[in-house]
Order: C-alpha cells, then sequence, then structure tokens
C-alpha cells in the first residue's frame, strides 16, 4: 500500500489517525465532528453489535426504540440530567424550509413554521423513555422491564477525533425499570460485569470495573459503575458505563407501581451503554506501526488468502488445491476472502490485509503447491510459517486461539507495567507528566481536592476499583485519611 502510516512513538493522535484511514474504518463527513463510517469500519461494529445483543437478551433484555427527537419540557423534566447535557444539545426549532425570494435556488428557513415547542435531538433516551414508562408501568406485575434500544445519539462536541469523540454516534442504551432499589443495583453491576467481560473476552482488552467519583457520575444517577481500559499511550479510556438512577427518573416522570400489599411507590431504574467508542479503544489497544490489529472474535475476516500466479491456468490449480481447506474453514465458522484480484500485486495485499488487521494471511504458489504447503502469517507478531496443506485448517483454528489469548496477554502485561502506587503529591504531579499510566493514590473523597489535582495536573479519577482492598492511608494532597486508593491518570 501507498499509505504510510506516522509511528506510533513520534506523534500518537497522528498515528490513531492514520490508521483510521489505511484500515479503511471511516473519515470525516461534510457536517463538521460526524463521522462516515466505511464498510470495513461498520463490519466490525456489527460484530461488537451481535455479541452484545447476544449477551443482553441471554439476561432477559428486548429490543426496542424510541423516537430521536425529545419534546424540550420532557428533557428538562429531570433537571440534573438535563443540565448535564444542556451544553452538547442540537435543537430543532423550525420544521420547514422555503425558497430565497431575494437568492433564486436557496433556501430559507420559513419563519411560519416554527415548531409549538422545540425539540431536542437527544444526546441520551432516559427523558423520553420515562415519559413512556409511566404508560406502561402500573403494577408490580408490569416490572421489572428490561429495554435497550441500538440508536444514534448527538452530542454538539466541540474537538471531536473519529470514533472517540464525534458529534453524532452510534450506541446502545439499555433503561430498566425495577421494583426494589436491590434489584435495580444488581442490575447496574450485572450490566457493567457483562461490559467488562465482552471487552477481555471478545476485545481482548483488559479493563478495571469500578465506581465514578460523585463529579464523574452521570448526570441524574446515584451510582455509576465503569470499565477503564489504558490506550497504549498510557491514557485512560473510559470504554463502557452502567448507571444507578435510583427513583430518581421515576420522580421526575411521576412513575409509580403499585406493589404486592397495595401500597404506592416510585420506580427504581437503572440505564447503561456503550458506543462506537469501543472501535478506538480497539484501535489504541492492539494496533501497531503497520497498521489495525484485531482480535479474532471481532474480525470481519479471520484468513486472507493471497494466490501467487501468472496466468488463468495457474490460478485455477491453486483455486482447485484450496477450496476444501476453504469450505472446511468456513465449516469450522472461519471467514476467508480468497484475493484473486489481478490488479494488484501480491505484495500490495500483504500490506492492505495487514494494515486492515487480518489476523491471518496465507500465501500460495505452484512451488508451494508442487511442496504440497502453503506460507501463513499471523498479523499479531507478524510471524511466517510454511505449513503443510493437509495440517492447515487445524494449525489455523489453533492458531486464531493463540492470537486472541496472546494480544490479552500482551495488553494486560502493558498494563501491569505502566501502573503505581503513589503517596507523595509533588511526585505525582512530575510523574504524571513523564510516565503516562495508572496512578494508585489514596485520595480524601473531597470534590475540592479531586478538582485541585485536576486542575494542576489534567488527570482525573477514572474510578474507586471495584476489587479494590481497603488500606488506611493518608490523601497525598491533604493528609487526611482514606480508607482506599483510587486511580488517577489522564484520559480521553
Amino acid at each position: 500500500m501507498a499509505e504510510k502510516i506516522t509511528p506510533r512513538k513520534e506523534d500518537y493522535s497522528k498515528w490513531y489517525l492514520d490508521i483510521v484511514k489505511v484500515a479503511d474504518l471511516a473519515e470525516n463527513s461534510d457536517v463538521r465532528g460526524c463521522m462516515i463510517i466505511k464498510p470495513y469500519g461498520y463490519a466490525i461494529w456489527e460484530k461488537m453489535k451481535e455479541q452484545l445483543d447476544k449477551m443482553f437478551k441471554e439476561t432477559g433484555h428486548q429490543n426496542a426504540y424510541f423516537p430521536l427527537f425529545v419534546p424540550k419540557k420532557l428533557f428538562e423534566a429531570e433537571e440534573t440530567n438535563a443540565e448535564g447535557f444542556a451544553k452538547e444539545c442540537a435543537v430543532v426549532t423550525h420544521y420547514r424550509l422555503k425558497s430565497d425570494p431575494n437568492n433564486k435556488g436557496k433556501l430559507i428557513v420559513d419563519p411560519d413554521a416554527k415548531l409549538e415547542e422545540e425539540l431536542i435531538v437527544r444526546p441520551t433516551s432516559e427523558a423520553i423513555i420515562w415519559s413512556t414508562y409511566k404508560k406502561w408501568i402500573q403494577s408490580y406485575r408490569d416490572l421489572p422491564i428490561l429495554i435497550n434500544q441500538w440508536a444514534n445519539v448527538v452530542r454538539w462536541e466541540m474537538r471531536t477525533r473519529l470514533f472517540l469523540r464525534t458529534a453524532e454516534f452510534l450506541w446502545q442504551e439499555g433503561h430498566t425499570a425495577h421494583a426494589t432499589k436491590n434489584e435495580a443495583i444488581e442490575e447496574s453491576e450485572q450490566m457493567i460485569n457483562i461490559y467488562a467481560k465482552f471487552a477481555e473476552v471478545h476485545m481482548a482488552m483488559p479493563v478495571i470495573k469500578g465506581t465514578k467519583s460523585e463529579s464523574e457520575r452521570f448526570a441524574g444517577a446515584d451510582e455509576t459503575y465503569t470499565i477503564e481500559a489504558m490506550m497504549q499511550d498510557g491514557k485512560a479510556l473510559q470504554s463502557g458505563t452502567s448507571h444507578f438512577l435510583g427513583q430518581n427518573f421515576a420522580k421526575a416522570f411521576d412513575v409509580k407501581f403499585v406493589d404486592q400489599t397495595g401500597k404506592q411507590d416510585f420506580v427504581w431504574a437503572t440505564s447503561w451503554g456503550v458506543s462506537t467508542r469501543l472501535m478506538g479503544a480497539l484501535i489504541m489497544t492492539h494496533s501497531d506501526d503497520f497498521g489495525l490489529v484485531l482480535p479474532p472474535k471481532l474480525a470481519p475476516i479471520h484468513v486472507a488468502i493471497v494466490p501467487i500466479y501468472k496466468n488463468e491456468e495457474d490460478l485455477v490449480k491453486i483455486e482447485e488445491k484450496l477450496n476444501p481447506i476453504i469450505n472446511a474453514l468456513k465449516e469450522k465458522n472461519i471467514s476467508v476472502k480468497f484475493d484473486y484480484d489481478d490488479k494488484k500485486r501480491p505484495g500490495w495485499k500483504f500490506a492492505e490485509y495487514e494494515a486492515k488487521g487480518v489476523p491471518v494471511r496465507y500465501a500460495i504458489g505452484l512451488r508451494d503447491l508442487d511442496n504440497n504447503q502453503i506460507e501463513v502469517a499471523r498479523r499479531d507478531t507478524r510471524e511466517k510459517n510454511s505449513i503443510p496443506l493437509n495440517e492447515v485448517v487445524k494449525y489455523t483454528e489453533d492458531l486464531l486461539k493463540e492470537i486472541q489469548e496472546n494480544l490479552f496477554t500482551k495488553a494486560t502485561a502493558y498494563r501491569q507495567e505502566q501502573t503505581q502506587e503513589i503517596d507523595d503529591y509533588e511526585v505525582f504531579k512530575k510523574k504524571i507528566e513523564t510516565e503516562p499510566g495508572f496512578f494508585l493514590a489514596h485520595w480524601d473523597g473531597t470534590i475540592e481536592t479531586e478538582e485541585k489535582i485536576q486542575q494542576e495536573t489534567k488527570a482525573t479519577i477514572r474510578c474507586i476499583p471495584l476489587d479494590g482492598k481497603e488500606e488506611q492511608g493518608k490523601c497525598m494532597v491533604t493528609g487526611k485519611p482514606s480508607k482506599r486508593r483510587v486511580i488517577f491518570a489522564k484520559a480521553y
């Protein structure tokens, strides 16, 4: 391929954008801050969506769809949520255009077509969903409601980057209603565990589960659970969140139910979501200076086959020999692309599949046929081996599993190397600039101290780890007592 990738160590931001480009994942659209997800990028998102959807349904959730537009009065009903998203909202005020009488061929907003009530383009769907749940819920017999929707949302970001932060993005958002507080908390914890399992098992991306500090919680939540991943530049990426909403939205929208004793009470709620930001996480966790690196479980193409031939007769011989192997691979749910396009040279194809992160690549010519073997290259380590044709199916099956495990092991080792405990604030301030990573430090639990650290270092509390052990200590800033360490890091 002609496209060159900026070395990761030279300019991480440019490297990231180069990967998106050379792997043909996405590009900027004509609308500022919005993106076009190209077929190969969307194929990866579909693999993510398919697996997550399966995991949601296995835990009793159903898919539905709710409107893109939210009446302003509904959006305002839960004040904390409305204020939290107000600066990012896109607002629809008119419903018609008309020809400009002073400029033929141009259109202007029709002043006579002003909406009676402005509409918010959803930044999240709690408002429209809870106004709907009010109609659906009267009794404990109507609970729980376990709904998920796959949708797009709009948050008018000022600084955008493909996949990581865009004005419009794709996501799923779960919204559940429960009869008891404990049931809602269990749901919130269940969903963060599902996200963590997906990230680690399918994305090969190690994550830390934890809760957010009060100032970092979702607007309108009593508790926010998060999974935090470390990217290859040492920065943190929030990769999924699950929110225990208490009765806040039920009270805002007057959603009550009659329990088994005849007593009326407000419903308990949760919401949870992941987005196309996971695409950015996937890129930054595994990729290298040669292009995208994909874990096999999310790769649209598992094996790319590049035949090396001079004429049609050579191609036919190769194809006849490989057809049984291709069929055997497909029977094992291993996706294969046999690339016989004669408009591109084999070397160009090798570089293309490397840039696209295809986990395994075969190369075979007539000499290989004579020797009854095939060259197999693995994307993660870029190693090549010649494998007997009668062994290549089993070899490939095992290799894909090995690649998946190796990517997770490598990412986990990197995170461990870049994680350190720290107790001195002055040392912390120096290290956060020169040694990016996760810093486990004591914090006194106050918003004032948290804000001071963020203002002085640009580091934030990523989470309070759920598996963190209790440990008596002193806040690195104030010296006040602390019972456990929290994770500080710079983040996307």
